[in-house]
Order: structure tokens, then sequence, then C-alpha cells
């Protein structure tokens, strides 16, 4: 009987890696779908995947003189709600917060700068993109 109920955890994990891993798939997929539609429409791509020890900002582009933060959500059909939902205001301090590291950090703080959100919803094999320009302001605690 103790053996059984290890099995049963051990197919549990091994069912939501697969989920997981094609979560990050999609994810991956939506950024660069996202970087292609940004440069058309002239941004200027600086980093792709900024890292820094609060975490990760997806795009980080040029729009003109206007440092833009752009936050990337991806969500297929039928899944949860429209992704720009999940931009929500826990969501829009970390970024905050973020952007503001990569100011400092680049001795930008003087700069224009605002937060951006593109929205990818996968149809089928279509992409609908929405570009939310200027999405939310900077976002302090409390």
């Amino acid at each position: 009987m103790n053996r059984h109920r290890r099995f049963g955890r051990r197919e549990s994990l091994r069912s939501r890696l697969p989920t997981e891993a094609c979560s990050a798939r999609v994810g991956r997929e939506g950024e660069a779908l996202a970087a292609a539609y940004l440069k058309k429409k002239a941004y200027r791509i600086l980093k792709k995947n900024y890292h820094c020890p609060l975490g990760e900002i997806d795009i980080i582009a040029m729009d003109g003189e206007t440092i833009c933060f752009v936050e990337v959500k991806t969500r297929s059909t039928g899944e949860y709600d429209r992704p720009q939902v999940a931009v929500h205001k826990n969501k829009q301090q970390r970024l905050s917060k973020l952007a503001l590291w990569f100011l400092r950090e680049n001795r930008l703080l003087e700069a224009r700068a605002r937060f951006d959100v593109v929205a990818i919803t996968r149809r089928g094999g279509l992409n609908e993109i929405e570009h939310f320009v200027n999405a939310f302001d900077v976002r302090s605690e409390g």
C-alpha cells in the first residue's frame, strides 16, 4: 500500500512537468512575437529577459526617446482570463521595482520611461496581439 501511494505522487509530479514546460515554451514564443511586433512599430529592443536580483523584465525597448518596460502575457484560447488581466497590482509593483533597478544600474534615472503590456491570445494557428501603451503608472507598495 505504501508503494502505491509513492508511485501515485511520482505520477502526479510527472503529469505536471509537461504542462510547465509547455507553459514556458508558450511564454518564450510570446516574447519572440512581441519583440518582432515592437520592431515592426519602430521600437529598438535594448534587452530581452533582463535579469536582476529582484526578478526579470521581459523586454526593455526604446520608443523614440522613451524607455519602455514591456511585460508580455500569452494565453491560449479558453485559458483563464484575457492575458493583460494577469498584470495585476502586485505584478505592477514588482515591475516598478525592476524598472527602477534597471534605471539606477544604467544611470538613467532622469530618462522618460513607461510601462507597456503586450497581450497575445493564441487562437488555433493565429495570434491576436494587443499592445497597451503606458498600461500603468509606477506603483509603490501600499
